[in-house]
């Protein structure tokens, strides 16, 4: 007989309908009733067992993470919580898991304490939900490119280059470190490493993207990302995944509404696709913010929020309008803002959520930013002082894109290779797409953890991948 999987079981039109089940036991009591879980919904499917033809021996296996096979007929449940349950007339353990041991019980476990336990907390019903909602996610950014008729190109893992020019990345080496090898002049002699010159993990795939959208149009990459930034924050990972489109003819305005028709398009995809897991995350949520002030709660749920982001247009300001409305806040003026607002610095993500939060109520796109704090292959604008530059703020969680207006230029990049300490060897193959057919273009950066933070409502980015890379910690 063919598995059937729990989501597809729960509604009247399978009632009468013979059905083979296996999943892991969530709970089992009163001797009668098993909670069972395959991981295809949060869901669970109540199994009804006959206590008198049930063994005791069988029945001491049932313990909450056993993994467990049934067979019998899906009835109309006779108790609430439940449209339908199956009358089990044929039961297996198939792996049995000890309750003495089993660190995963019925209970509420902190966040904290399921990050221990990385590789059994799928078994929760919010990681459970989390992780189903990251792959609708992940399914709705290919959607929408591929619907958009973008190409998705695979830039390299391992790279040469530095594209944000922060120098905070992975080196790689085959060289035996116990021995390295040394020119004359006492340095390392890169020459005899694998590549046969210094080599790292991508920080990002822009600039491999650039060459591809100089030919192809219109493209997008997918894909893994690493920075070796020695914060230990809940906002910060050294590897995750980054979503980034580069359009040929292309100005910042067009870049702008890219962002803004991709994350409404995403938004209302999974809102569509994953109602029951969003309620429950929602509901979570919901009890977890009962400890917190008034002021740190949200004042709407989850799914209203992210549906206010799909309906409603962004608010557009510039980076000089943004500081100037800082400079006019209430938390400026009493000295609540921990980091400085002056013409020149980077926003914090304080400052981005008083914007969104407290002033605009909505979704803002920041443009125009200063040069000075901008990435060296963003175009420089007539003014002189600042670079055609965006960022789009969301609720709750502050920056969630960021993009911009590709220098075309191929004297001004130049310039800004020099500005940025850039040797032009390096990048000569970034400076050969201006020296050929140049034309203007953009594209964005959407990291795709932020935004699993952003539908799920979580709180920290941990939670938000299944296996966490940070500082000191690299485990499973």
């Amino acid at each position: 007989m063919q598995r059937e999987r729990i989501v597809n079981l729960r509604d009247e039109a399978h009632i009468g309908k013979k059905v083979l089940v296996q999943g892991w036991v969530r709970t089992f009591r009163n001797d009668q009733f098993i909670a069972l879980n395959d991981g295809s919904c949060v869901g669970n499917l109540q199994l009804v067992i006959d206590r008198e033809a049930t063994s005791d021996e069988l029945k001491k296996r049932l313990n909450t993470g056993a993994a467990i096979q049934a067979e019998g007929v899906i009835e109309s449940s006779q108790g609430g919580g439940q449209v339908t349950e199956l009358k089990v007339s044929a039961l297996e353990v198939l792996g049995e898991a000890d309750p003495e041991e089993f660190p995963i019980q019925m209970k509420r476990h902190s966040l904290e304490f399921l990050r221990e336990k990385a590789h059994l907390r799928f078994r929760t019903s919010t990681f459970g939900a989390v992780f189903r909602v990251r792959h609708a996610l992940n399914f709705a950014v290919h959607r929408f490119f591929t619907e958009g008729g973008f190409f998705q190109m695979h830039t390299p893992i391992i790279t040469g280059s530095d594209a944000e020019g922060a120098g905070e990345m992975f080196q790689v080496t085959t060289l035996d470190l116990n021995d390295i090898p040394k020119t004359d002049s006492g340095e390392v002699d890169h020459a005899q490493d694998f590549f046969a010159k210094p080599s790292n993990l991508t920080v990002s795939g822009q600039l491999e993207a650039e060459l591809g959208a100089m030919a192809l149009g219109q493209v997008y990459t997918f894909g893994p990302t690493f920075r070796a930034e020695n914060s230990n924050t809940s906002r910060h990972l050294a590897e995750f995944w980054m979503i980034e489109p580069e359009v040929a003819f292309a100005d910042l305005k067009d870049n702008m509404d890219l962002a803004e028709n991709c994350l409404k398009f995403i938004l209302k995809d999974v809102l569509e696709r994953c109602d029951e897991d969003l309620a429950f995350l929602e509901n979570r949520e919901a009890q977890a913010e009962k400890s917190l002030p008034q002021d740190q709660r949200h004042e709407t749920p989850l799914r209203q929020r992210l549906q206010a982001v799909v309906d409603a247009p962004f608010q557009h300001v510039t980076y000089t309008e943004a500081i100037d409305l800082l400079q006019r806040s209430k938390p400026y003026k009493k000295k609540k803002f921990k980091y400085p607002v002056e013409w020149g610095v980077d926003l914090q993500s304080e400052h981005e959520r008083w914007l969104v939060e407290k002033h605009f109520n909505g979704p803002v796109i920041i443009t125009d930013y200063p040069a000075g704090i901008k990435a060296f292959y963003m175009r420089q604008n007539d003014d002189g002082k600042t670079v055609a530059a965006m960022d789009v703020l969301v609720p709750g969680i502050g920056e969630l894109i960021g993009g911009s207006q590709r220098e075309e230029r191929l004297d001004r990049l130049k310039e800004k290779c020099a500005e940025f300490n850039i040797p032009e060897e390096h990048v000569w193959w970034y400076l050969d797409t201006r020296r050929f057919g140049s034309a203007k273009h953009a594209g964005f950066g959407m990291g795709f953890e932020r935004l699993v933070m952003y539908v799920t409502g979580m709180t920290n980015i941990r939670d938000v991948i299944p296996f966490p890379r940070t500082p000191q910690n690299a485990e499973f």
